[in-house]
């Protein structure tokens, strides 16, 4: 039996290696060995996950679905690049020190290996990182009784964002990624019907994932494209009684029922993301900042034209490929026009300085007066 000793090189958050870049059906191709150990040994020692020294997410123990490493032991590296580059397969990265994030933003800035200062607030505190969120207990906006603690967030699975989140036991981490990266979709996700065939593994999500330069939002001619609706999500609070159906599709199939990724975000932050949430209704004036609302073709909105990695847009039909303009009275608001998913280097996960935004001031550009063209002027 020939024995391979190349390092682990599996995908938890997005699909990388060995992939046909180009094809729409990009499966995982190469020896199985570079992903699957059968008893987690070789020449009498265990096989180590990849990962950076001293990391809390470096492990020897054996994995799920017979695979050699966990989320963070190929996606957190710590080094300093975005993407890795090992035997040639490419392996974006969720916690780095680049100087550059990839569109969902980094790990590293919750602990403080890079940016202004480590803080909770910077991100999601996914217990994979080894420290828990020390300033919330329970997802802000929430709706449920029953939600996700600080204790138990974690990449993937019922506790996670990533692959099946059903309760009982689909459980958490790569096991709820089963066979996905066997069958992954890439590019243009449009079914959303499975884990392989959901945008970035967020099952029931649609999208249009970055066929330029995978991973990233890089300008407006390379960036993904996302999904939104015309009105968001009717979500009956817990406490009046709520139809599992609304929120997330039904009690033990966590995804969101109108394919959007407001909708995904809402499976957690309902108030944030909810027609209820918003003020009641998809017109202004809103008592939360609304999401899956159409961008008004007037006012001061009818201006943001050209598309903004910084502010970016959700379209209502999955595109075949990416725009550089946006449409004002079609396109619209989404959860990521604002954040980003992972962590950022300002408070609530933003794009932005938020302090930094300073109405009347003139000279200011980008952030919130992205769409608030006119709120600026001096």
């Amino acid at each position: 039996m020939k024995k391979n000793y190349k390092i682990l090189i599996t995908s938890i958050f997005m699909p990388a290696f060995f992939i046909l870049i180009g094809n729409a059906q990009a499966k995982v191709t190469g020896v199985c060995s570079n992903c699957h150990t059968m008893h987690n040994s070789q020449g009498g020692s265990e096989m180590a996950t990849y990962g950076a020294d001293g990391k809390a997410w470096k492990t020897d123990e054996a994995q799920s679905a017979l695979l050699r490493g966990t989320c963070l032991g190929c996606h957190g590296m710590g080094t300093a690049n975005k993407i890795e580059t090992i035997d040639g397969s490419h392996i974006p990265q969720v916690y780095h020190t680049d100087s550059q994030d990839l569109a969902a933003g980094n790990f590293a800035y919750i602990v403080g290996d890079k940016g202004s200062g480590a803080s909770d607030a910077k991100g999601h505190n996914v217990i994979d990182l080894g420290k828990n969120d020390g300033a919330l207990t329970d997802p802000p906006g929430e709706y449920h009784i029953d939600t996700v603690k600080n204790t138990e967030l974690t990449c993937a699975g019922k506790n996670g964002c990533h692959g099946w989140r059903a309760f009982g036991d689909s459980g958490s981490g790569v096991s709820s990624l089963k066979g996905a990266h066997h069958a992954n979709v890439d590019g243009k996700c449009d079914s959303a019907t499975e884990v392989y065939n959901s945008y970035r593994f967020l099952r029931g999500v649609k999208g249009l994932e970055n066929k330029t330069d995978k991973w990233q939002n890089k300008d407006a001619d390379s960036h993904n494209e996302y999904y939104g609706a015309t009105a968001p999500m009717d979500i009956t609070p817990i406490e009046i009684g709520c139809d599992s159906t609304e929120c997330h599709f039904t009690a033990t199939d966590i995804r969101p029922s109108n394919n959007t990724i407001s909708g995904f975000c809402a499976t957690c932050h309902g108030k944030f993301h909810s027609i209820q949430g918003i003020g009641g209704d998809t017109i202004s004036s809103f008592t939360r900042h609304p999401t899956d609302i159409v961008i008004k073709n007037s006012y001061e909105y009818q201006y943001y034209t050209s598309y903004s990695v910084e502010a970016t847009v959700g379209r209502t039909t999955v595109p075949d490929d990416m725009s550089s303009t946006v449409s004002p009275g079609t396109d619209v608001v989404t959860c990521l026009s604002c954040h980003a998913a992972h962590g950022t280097d300002y408070p609530d996960i933003l794009k932005w300085d938020y302090d930094g935004m300073i109405a009347g001031g003139g000279g200011n550009t980008g952030g919130c007066f992205t769409c608030h063209t006119t709120k600026d002027d001096p």
